[in-house]
């Protein structure tokens, strides 16, 4: 089964901050059980989580979608359709 993959890496990081990975056959209930501090930092790059979710029915969506990096607040933030 796809999944959605969050991943928060802080500056200069290999390993993560924060991963959350959701089965894409709850994607719609996403806005409802994701942590804040996820939603929140998408909200605040301007990444659409609704769109996500719309291009997660594709079949052609694979791979990494978008990738923030975010220099002064020293993040980036990497979602994926694995």
């Amino acid at each position: 089964m796809a999944k959605l993959k969050i991943t928060i890496f802080k500056a200069r990081e290999t390993r993560p901050e924060t991963t959350v990975t959701i089965p894409t056959g709850v994607l719609k209930a996403v806005p409802k059980i994701i942590p804040k501090q996820v939603l929140d930092a998408l909200k605040e790059d301007g990444v659409d989580i609704q769109e996500i979710i719309r291009l997660s029915s594709s079949p052609e969506a694979c791979g990494t979608i978008v990738e923030v990096e975010e220099h002064k607040k020293k993040r980036r933030i990497v979602i994926a359709l694995e």
